[in-house]
């Protein structure tokens, strides 16, 4: 703030919202807020009329939680055992994906990781030991960093797994369902634009994330010995050879 910025963008969890809203003052501020919801933690007055000096958009995980589950089940119909890592920050998202699974007659394992740096680790060879046939790993900023990792884990135990965005899939995770990241950030530069030539940030909605894609690398699914369903493939919106 001593540099006197006209905008601030705040990308990710929440905590990249607190960090400058205290300070911020009357600077504009737009934020993608990922897996959180600005509207009930007060930071906006509403999507439609937000006031104040914040606006952007919003992506929670909730529901794609369920919708990753429903994918694996449609991908794999024989396997019922399904393993779900997550941690403190995506504890929302694997009650919503539990629930998800319960409805589809799933045997839910939870795997919730604690303590950063996380082992991921223990955590497939728990998932493992305790029969895992298909697995979830939800979204939380502390699994990023190990991206690699855990692709490569899944991949190493032939384990089946729903990854949350495009860039996991592009890592070699077998299948991701979530949102067009670079969309939004395209939509947020539309905001920083429209205010630094003059709206304010008050009167400009926040958007919620419209458009999701599913992902699917055939690649991996050739390396871990698996085949997956034609319905699948042609529902995916890109397909890794």
């Amino acid at each position: 703030m001593r540099s006197q910025p006209d905008l601030i963008v705040a990308s990710g969890p929440e905590t990249s919202l607190q960090a400058v809203v205290g300070a911020s003052g009357f600077v504009p501020v737009v934020m993608i807020a990922v897996n959180f919801d600005p509207l009930a933690r007060g930071y906006i007055s509403s999507l439609a009329r937000p006031g104040g000096n914040i606006t952007g958009l919003v992506f929670q995980q909730l529901e794609l939680a369920q919708k990753q589950v429903e994918l694996l089940t449609q991908a794999f119909p024989d396997r019922t055992r399904l393993a779900v890592l997550f941690d403190g920050q995506s504890a929302d998202q694997f009650a919503a994906a539990e629930r998800a699974a319960k409805a589809l007659n799933l045997q839910v394992q939870a795997l919730r990781l604690e303590n950063p740096p996380y082992d991921f680790d223990a955590a497939f060879r728990s998932a493992l030991s305790g029969g895992a046939q298909i697995a979830l790993v939800l979204s939380s900023p502390f699994f990023l960093p190990e991206l690699n990792r855990v692709v490569e884990l899944a991949k190493t135990h032939r384990l089946p797994a729903m990854f949350i965005g495009k860039h996991w899939a592009e890592a070699g995770g077998l299948m991701s369902y979530g949102a067009d990241f670079p969309l939004m950030y395209r939509r947020a530069a539309d905001y920083v634009a429209k205010i630094l030539k003059g709206t304010k940030a008050a009167d400009l909605p926040v958007e919620q994330a419209t458009k999701f894609e599913l992902i699917v690398n055939l690649k991996t699914a050739r390396a871990i010995g698996i085949e997956l369903p034609t319905a699948i493939l042609l529902r995916a919106d890109e397909v890794i050879e």
